[in-house]
């Protein structure tokens, strides 16, 4: 039978007396309220987050019949209310320094209303760590705190840092009152898109066990593959399960377990359409600013290294590349390695419709105009299909001179190899088509392979300044890089493309049948 999708709906009480589907989350929820108190949880934007915390906001109040026929039913004790604090900065607006104040004064005011609490303070921790005592005094039971989007203040103005700096030392003198009241509190969690270095946010709230990458914990936020069967079955119909798999499954937190979008795979089920829905909720300006800014070539993104460390290096003065793409979700663990002490982890795009999306986003940036790269897309597509190799010179050789001489010198990446090859990969990656980069084979290592139109285009890129004019056709010849493809009985065909940085655009684009 059919339900109600739960598409933006982020309260457990609504989900459950609506009859909206639910994935239950329960059998993770009780394993962390056995192992520990506090909590830091971090996924990217429209993963479950709120929902998540308003489910244990209802656990703690002893709302039982919410939770009939969950995993958690039979091994709670629904005779014990627990007073629950919830913040939520998700929907507020943080522009000016004073907004955050003002956000939090009508948030203590609904709680302190709602409870009974007198307002004694005017200052957002004083009123806080008054609001966490009293309770404690009123109901004689430990009291549970919840911040859903905890770094929502700080995210929204990292374009204007002082504003910035100004909220992150409000909210760390707010989250210290929660290590200040730990023999008031039965649980604590907070959730939100990054993870903020502790020396920065939480230098008063050094105790908190993040699970961000606990595998224990990988599928909190998210939805199975079992889910799909168990849980969304009558909406799969006549979908192509391997394309719904394609676009909206691939994330991961750490361990095998890899989970769907959750609100992606819900568009879907909606609108019936394979697109990309999450992406189109809104991919801060901000990222694909500060991808361009610092030269990242969309080539490296798909199969970046990086250690725990390296993914935590989030903080208003320095924001790390890996960090940045990683926390927001457009990269993900795609395998990790042991080496001595350390674990390090590859990351990749999780699936299509992020690897389409933000090529398309950073391919836009460059050309400057939406109209213009859509129209360069289209006929990409077209000549592909038609498999018009002049006609894919003309086009990119038209791409790089359309490129604004300003942009190169400001960045000194227009010298590599590597940019030229960015630049080809976004445009395939942004139309869907399969695309591999440096994939290996016994002799060596191709630059990149394209699938399209039933044939297999095999790349090599060089910049003439630095090697011998004809080399890049010619290292694919003399390296037999098709030999690995043959047995796929698709038309195999060699494209070598040299680039000169004086010019800043192609010298040569040679193609030659395998």
């Amino acid at each position: 039978m059919r339900r109600r999708l739960p598409l933006g709906i982020q309260t457990f009480r609504e989900v459950r007396e609506e009859g909206c589907y639910y994935v239950d989350k329960t059998p993770w929820i009780g394993p962390l309220l056995d192992r520990g108190k506090y909590y830091f949880l971090s996924r990217p934007r429209r993963f479950g987050k709120s929902l998540l915390l308003d489910t244990l906001k209802e656990l703690f109040e002893g709302n039982e019949p919410l939770f009939r026929g969950l995993a958690i039913h039979d091994r709670w004790d629904w005779s014990v209310r627990v007073p629950v604090v919830k913040l939520d900065f998700a929907g507020g607006s943080f522009g000016s320094p004073g907004d955050l104040t003002a956000d939090l004064a009508i948030q203590l005011d609904r709680i302190e209303a709602a409870s009974g609490i007198e307002r004694r303070y005017e200052r957002p921790r004083d009123r806080f760590r008054h609001l966490i005592w009293s309770l404690r005094e009123q109901t004689g039971q430990r009291v549970a705190v919840l911040v859903d989007e905890y770094d929502k203040p700080i995210l929204d103005t990292l374009q204007t840092p002082e504003v910035a700096r100004a909220h992150r030392q409000a909210l760390r003198g707010l989250y210290g009152i929660i290590k200040a009241s730990d023999a008031q509190l039965r649980f604590a969690m907070l959730t939100g898109v990054s993870k903020f270095t502790k020396v920065s946010l939480f230098s008063e709230l050094n105790n908190l066990t993040d699970i961000t990458l606990d595998p224990r914990y990988g599928a909190l936020c998210g939805y199975r593959e079992e889910d799909l069967d168990a849980v969304f079955a009558p909406e799969l119909g006549e979908l192509d399960r391997e394309m719904v798999r394609q676009w909206y499954n691939g994330y991961s937190w750490g361990g095998p377990e890899r989970v769907y979008n959750p609100y992606g795979l819900l568009r879907l089920f909606d609108s019936r359409k394979f697109a990309g829905h999450w992406f189109e909720t809104g991919t801060p300006a901000f990222l694909v600013e500060t991808l361009v800014g610092r030269g990242v070539s969309s080539v490296s993104l798909d199969g970046t290294t990086s250690t725990e460390d390296l993914l935590s290096v989030f903080d208003v003065e320095e924001i790390g590349t890996e960090a940045l793409l990683f926390q927001t979700g457009y990269l993900t663990i795609r395998g990790e390695e042991t080496l001595g002490d350390r674990t390090f982890y590859r990351l990749g795009y999780p699936n299509r419709e992020v690897r389409q999306g933000l090529n398309e986003h950073l391919l836009r940036r460059l050309v400057g105009n939406s109209g213009r790269q859509q129209a360069n897309s289209v006929r990409l597509a077209r000549l592909l299909e038609a498999h018009d190799c002049a006609g894919l010179k003309e086009l990119f050789h038209a791409f790089f001179a359309s490129i604004p001489y300003e942009w190169y010198t400001n960045n000194d990446i227009a010298r590599y190899e590597g940019y030229y090859a960015s630049v080809f990969y976004s445009y395939f990656a942004a139309l869907g088509y399969e695309v591999t980069v440096e994939e290996s084979s016994n002799q060596g290592r191709v630059d990149m392979a394209v699938r399209a139109g039933g044939r297999v285009y095999l790349f090599e890129f060089k910049v003439v300044e630095m090697t011998p004019p004809g080399s890049a056709l010619g290292q694919l010849r003399d390296r037999d890089y098709a030999a690995k493809y043959r047995a796929g009985g698709e038309a195999i065909h060699l494209v070598g493309v040299e680039f000169s940085k004086e010019t800043r655009n192609i010298t040569a684009f040679e193609v030659a049948d395998a």
